[in-house]
């Protein structure tokens, strides 16, 4: 195939045109025609004052029209590097070759040291890390196991961690501090037991017992006459508990709630 003939210079002298592609190297594209020779057409740009010789082999042809500017084709990319125009070279990079596959239904040996079962699962390498990796899922099942036996001990046999008894009403919560045996009375009712507790010390306790509302209301007081409402103690659903479900605030910021819990049964 042979090649296109290069421009003649009549066409190109004191015209501008432009290089397609452009020159590499040179940031503007508009040139004028110099010179021309049997073997080369030298050229210059407008804006750098730079002039350089192109073979004429290069050249192709000219554009039909020159609006907005004239355009000359070349067969390849040049650019300008060390004083001169040289062919654009492209580097080529060749792929590596794909790794050879096993036929279909191979099964191939595993090589030595090459991971194995779950160290080949989670990406750990060696037979040595594999068992390491297992030994350490088997210590944290058996830890996991054992804090879940000490939970469930620590709620069955710890007394404070067990469903507290709910009464059968919460009227007890309308009693406070300076009710009396005979403002109980008023709002609970005659109690089905009435019991006092005499001790060689200076407070004494009253229990007024409810079995059909589940809990005693307790008065405390130096005397039986004037002992007032401390707390209530649940009796549980077979009637012989004795836990506090009510106590009240004192003076200061005190609390029943201790006294009720050492409370004996009376």
């Amino acid at each position: 195939m042979s090649k296109p003939p290069a421009p003649p210079q009549a066409e190109l002298l004191d015209r501008p045109f432009s290089f397609y592609p452009p020159i590499g190297g040179v940031e503007n594209n508009e040139w004028r025609l110099r010179e021309a020779t049997w073997s080369e057409m030298v050229v210059r740009n407008t804006q750098s004052d730079l002039e350089v010789a192109i073979p004429r082999q290069y050249f192709a042809g000219v554009s039909e029209t020159d609006k907005p500017v004239m355009i000359v084709g070349l067969t390849q990319e040049l650019e300008y590097k060390t004083g001169a125009i040289w062919p654009v070279k492209r580097r080529m990079f060749s792929m590596p070759a794909p790794p050879m596959m096993p036929p279909p239904g191979a099964k191939s040996e595993p090589a030595p040291g090459e991971p194995q079962g779950l160290g080949a699962v989670l990406g750990f390498g060696g037979e040595s890390t594999d068992t390491r990796i297992e030994k350490m899922i088997a210590v944290s099942f058996v830890t996991l196991m054992v804090i879940v036996g000490l939970v469930w001990a620590l709620v069955k046999f710890t007394p404070e961690t067990k469903p507290s008894f709910v009464a059968k009403d919460q009227s007890y919560l309308e009693l406070s501090k300076d009710d009396d045996y005979f403002a109980v009375v008023r709002h609970l009712g005659a109690p089905g037991e009435d019991r006092w507790k005499s001790n060689s010390g200076e407070l004494q306790y009253r229990a007024l017992v409810y079995k059909d509302r589940g809990y005693a209301v307790i008065l405390m007081g130096t005397k039986q006459d004037d002992a007032r409402y401390i707390g209530a103690m649940g009796l549980g659903p077979d009637g012989k508990g004795w836990s506090p479900l009510h106590s009240i605030e004192f003076n200061r910021g005190a609390n029943t709630m201790g006294m009720l819990k050492t409370l004996p049964r009376f």
